[in-house]
C-alpha cells in the first residue's frame, strides 16, 4: 500500500509539474505587457518600472519561471535582500522559517499564487477560496443527481431490455449526451426561469448567497442551485445510464449470476447482492472523470445562470486578462483532477477484489 501511494504521488507530482510549466509558458508568450494591463490608462514610466520590479517582469523568462516555481513550492528559498522579488519582507508569503544559508532563507510556506491584476490588493488564493466552494457545491449536486438517478435508470433499463420503457430511457439518454451544456443552460433558464416562473418560482439567474431585498443581510438561496445542477448533470447522467445498463447486461452473462439463479434467488436479490457491485467499475471511472471535468466545465453554466463560482470567475478573468487568476484556477483544477484519480484507484480496490491492492 505504501509503495502504491509513493508511486501515485510521484506520477502526480510529475503531472502537476508539467501542467505548471505549460500554463506558465502559455501565458508568458501571450502578446501584451502584464504591467501595462495592470496600470490600464494610468500608464507612467516610473510606475511601470515599479510594477515590473515588484512582479519580476523585468527579469528574463527563465528567471521568471524559477520565481514562479519558488512561489508555488511549499519548500522554497527566499533572498534576505529586501529589494529582491523573493524577499520575505514583502509580506506576501505565509511561512515558517527553517534555516538561513548565506543570503537565502529556507522556509515552509503556503503555495503563493500571486495577486490579481484587476482586483487591487487581493490575492488569487482569496479569490479562489471565495468562488471554489460554490463550484464544488454545484458540481456535487450535479454529480449526485447523475449518480443516483443514472444508476437507477440504468438498472431499470437493463432489466426492461428491448421493451418500450428501455427504448424511452435510451432516447432520453442519447438526447442528454447530444445537447451541449451552454444550449441546455439557455433553454432551461428561459423555460423554467422565465416562461414557467409563476409555477416553478425559479429565477433565470442567481447564486447560492444573495443579498436580501433590503440590502441588510446575505441569505442562502437553495432554489438557485436547481436549474444549474440539472443542466450540469444532464450529460453525466446520460453517460451513467448507458454505462450502468451495458455493464449490468454484461454481468448478467457471468457464471456466478447463473449460479445465483439456480439457487432460487429472486431477480432483485441477484441485482442488489451480486450484480450491482461488479457492474459499478465503469460507472466509477466515468463519475470520477465527470466530477473533475465539472469543475472546469461549469464555466458556461455558471456564467449563464450568474452562479458566483470559479467558472464564472475564470470567464471574468479572461475578459479582463487577469492572468494570475486564470493561471491559479487552472492549477487548482488540475490538482483536483489528480487527487480524484488517485481516490478512484482506491475505490476500484474496494469494489472489485480482482484489482484490489495486495
Amino acid at each position: 500500500m505504501i509503495s502504491f501511494f509513493l508511486n501515485k504521488v510521484w506520477y502526480a507530482l510529475l503531472t502537476l509539474f508539467g501542467v505548471i510549466t505549460v500554463v506558465f509558458l502559455l501565458f508568458t508568450v501571450l502578446p501584451g505587457d502584464p504591467a501595462r494591463m495592470m496600470l490600464d490608462q494610468n500608464e507612467d514610466p516610473e510606475q511601470l518600472a515599479i510594477i515590473k520590479h515588484k512582479y519580476g517582469f523585468d527579469k528574463p523568462v527563465i528567471t521568471q519561471y524559477i520565481y514562479y516555481l519558488n512561489d508555488l513550492s511549499p519548500l522554497s528559498l527566499h533572498s534576505t535582500n529586501s529589494k529582491n522579488y523573493t524577499s520575505l519582507k514583502t509580506g506576501k508569503y505565509t511561512y515558517t522559517p527553517l534555516i538561513t544559508v548565506n543570503k537565502y532563507n529556507l522556509v515552509i510556506k503556503e503555495p503563493y499564487l500571486r495577486e490579481s491584476f484587476q482586483k487591487t490588493g487581493k490575492t488569487v488564493v482569496d479569490v479562489i477560496s471565495e468562488t471554489l466552494p460554490n463550484t464544488i457545491v454545484l458540481a456535487l449536486s450535479a454529480i449526485s443527481l447523475a449518480i443516483f438517478l443514472g444508476i437507477f435508470l440504468g438498472i431499470v433499463s437493463a432489466n426492461a431490455r428491448d421493451t418500450w420503457l428501455d427504448k424511452i430511457i435510451q432516447v432520453i439518454s442519447t438526447l442528454g449526451m447530444s445537447v451541449p451544456s451552454f444550449f441546455s443552460a439557455i433553454l432551461f433558464a428561459w423555460l423554467f426561469g422565465y416562461v414557467l416562473h409563476k409555477f416553478t418560482n425559479l429565477n433565470m439567474t442567481g447564486s447560492l448567497y444573495e443579498m436580501d431585498n433590503f440590502g441588510e443581510a446575505i441569505t442562502i438561496q437553495w432554489k438557485n442551485i436547481i436549474l444549474p445542477a440539472i443542466v450540469l448533470g444532464i450529460r453525466p447522467l446520460a453517460v451513467v445510464i448507458q454505462l450502468m445498463r451495458n455493464s449490468l447486461l454484461e454481468v448478467y452473462n457471468q457464471e456466478y449470476i447463473r449460479t445465483a439463479q439456480a439457487k432460487g434467488l429472486s431477480k432483485w436479490q441477484i441485482v442488489w447482492r451480486h450484480a450491482i457491485k461488479n457492474a459499478l467499475n465503469p460507472v466509477v471511472t466515468a463519475v470520477s472523470g465527470w466530477f473533475a471535468s465539472m469543475l472546469a466545465g461549469a464555466v458556461f453554466v455558471e456564467y449563464i445562470f450568474g452562479w458566483n463560482g470559479l467558472g464564472k470567475e475564470i470567464v471574468d478573468a479572461l475578459n479582463t486578462l487577469d492572468l494570475p487568476i486564470i493561471m491559479g484556477s487552472v492549477l487548482v483544477i488540475a490538482t483536483m483532477f489528480i487527487l480524484i484519480n488517485i481516490l478512484v484507484d482506491l475505490i476500484y480496490g474496494l469494489l472489485d477484489p480482482k484489482v484490489r491492492i495486495k
